[in-house]
């Protein structure tokens, strides 16, 4: 019996693989389709995401494949109207070094974490000799999930069947383990009207703007330059009772119908796809030994990128704490404050992408995601009579300490303590003036768990987190 066996071979099930692998913990990706999959859905990371990649050794490769946002040019009757900044600027200081999105479609982000995820397969020779093929196997469709008190069996639609200790189900909205649970998505529609979502190539138009043609009718359609390739994003807000066409012929019809570009500009559709958005949130993140992330728990709107950054998210939290279990001693009960921390989390991020669509919230310091935090959360210990700055429960701003770089010295799956010295904890011995005063331990995933005055109750709490093994 394996330990975790993952549904979902996108950025949630690619993230979790890769903070499982390099804590030692056994899991495999499985993934219904033949491949990894081919659009540009998800085209912008956060720069809290950004944080995330810089823990997991992919930040560079992500950087060296995208780029900025560009400018939105207005276009009206084939001629440019405006020009407009996409974000509101967010300056960068020493805690935090990245404060704009990146751009990169979500079929190369997943390229790059499948990349890292067999790099750190191949250095297993136990995962090798026990299995052979690979850290995700593809063509695996699941119908059909049963759990008792020590694991959990999934049914592929070959007939096999995998037992794991533990299930996270990352497998999209659609999620056939959330189905198989009976565990309801409760929503709304954010918009009545269908929107049209596609990659393709054009002439005519300079790759130094977001074009954007909207219409009298409230109907619009945008074409986006993706950074690091030849292509442009499509996405279309077409008129409501509209039914949308996503054949290339229908593909070129749209864009011949909204700009001043002909059919034939468009040389080639790449991939495309049709949805309505809505906001919908799972009623619960966890249903004994499986447990929900990404689009399985959370479905957004795409305004505000903010549902794969969610989604990494989410991933993120979980992956330390089942390696805190599974590895480092920790008590099973630790896994109840995923979804305590991250349901909470979803929630919120749906109501902000959804205040994106609608125009009521700007792109900018809200929807950058450096300020989610998890102070209400049972695992945020502040023990200070009078705590300032930074607070249990918020992100680790980094910095310096006599020359040490934090980010530096955070990334890997340890804790690391901040102001004291503790045997069995990465310590320095203070924290940068930017924290306030007070000893702080940080989590795996770059949030301070635990504050105090001095050291004193940070072995207690260290003990029950499992932070002691991790580091």
């Amino acid at each position: 019996m394996m330990d975790v066996l993952i549904v979902g071979a996108g950025p949630t099930g690619l993230t979790l693989g890769i903070d499982l692998a390099r804590r030692g913990v056994d899991a495999l990706v499985v993934e219904r389709a033949p491949g990894l999959f081919p659009g540009s859905r998800g085209k912008g990371l956060q720069p809290r995401t950004l944080e995330v990649l810089d823990d997991l050794g992919v930040l560079d490769a992500v950087l060296a494949a995208s780029g900025p946002y560009p400018n939105r040019m207005i276009w009206k009757d084939g001629a440019r109207v405006g020009e407009q900044s996409m974000f509101e600027k967010i300056e960068a200081d020493e805690g935090t070094p990245y404060t704009e999105p990146r751009m990169i479609p979500q079929w190369r982000t997943q390229e790059v974490l499948h990349t890292r995820l067999t790099a750190w397969w191949r250095s297993s020779r136990a995962n090798q000799a026990e299995r052979g093929g690979g850290p995700v196997a593809f063509g695996r469709e699941v119908t059909g999930l049963t759990q008792d008190a020590d694991g959990a069996s999934v049914r592929f639609a070959d007939g096999t069947t995998v037992r794991a200790r533990y299930v996270v189900a990352c497998d999209g909205g659609r999620s056939a383990v959330r189905r198989a649970l009976g565990i309801d998505l409760t929503g709304e529609a954010v918009d009545p009207a269908p929107f049209v979502v596609a990659d393709l190539r054009l002439d005519g138009l300079d790759r130094n703007h977001w074009h954007a043609f909207p219409q009298d009718d409230g109907s619009a359609l945008g074409l986006c330059p993706l950074a690091g390739t030849e292509d442009f994003q499509l996405q279309a807000r077409l008129p409501e009772g509209s039914e949308p066409d996503v054949s290339p012929d229908g593909i070129r019809k749209l864009v011949a119908r909204y700009t001043h570009l002909n059919a034939e500009d468009v040389t080639e559709v790449r991939w495309a796809s049709d949805f309505r958005p809505r906001a919908a949130l799972a009623d619960r993140f966890r249903a004994g030994r499986v447990f929900l992330a990404g689009d399985a728990a959370h479905v957004h709107s795409p305004a505000g990128a903010q549902g794969l950054n969610t989604s990494v998210q989410d991933a993120y939290n979980l992956g330390w704490k089942l390696g805190a279990v599974l590895r480092g001693g920790a008590p099973e009960t630790l896994l109840n404050s995923y979804e305590e921390e991250r349901r909470a989390n979803a929630a919120a991020m749906l109501d902000l992408s959804t205040g994106v669509h609608r125009g009521e919230v700007q792109r900018g310091k809200s929807t950058v995601q450096l300020g989610v935090g998890y102070r209400d959360s049972s695992l945020s210990l502040d023990t200070r009579t009078a705590p300032s700055g930074v607070r249990a429960g918020d992100r680790a701003p980094d910095g310096t300490v006599d020359g040490v770089r934090l980010f530096d010295t955070f990334r890997g799956p340890h804790w690391t303590l901040l102001g004291a010295s503790v045997p069995g904890l990465r310590s320095l011995h203070a924290a940068p003036a930017s924290y306030g005063p007070g000893v702080f331990l940080v989590r795996p995933d770059g949030y301070v768990g635990w504050a105090g005055e001095t050291a004193e109750g940070v072995r207690q709490y260290a003990e029950r987190t499992g932070a002691f093994l991790a580091a």
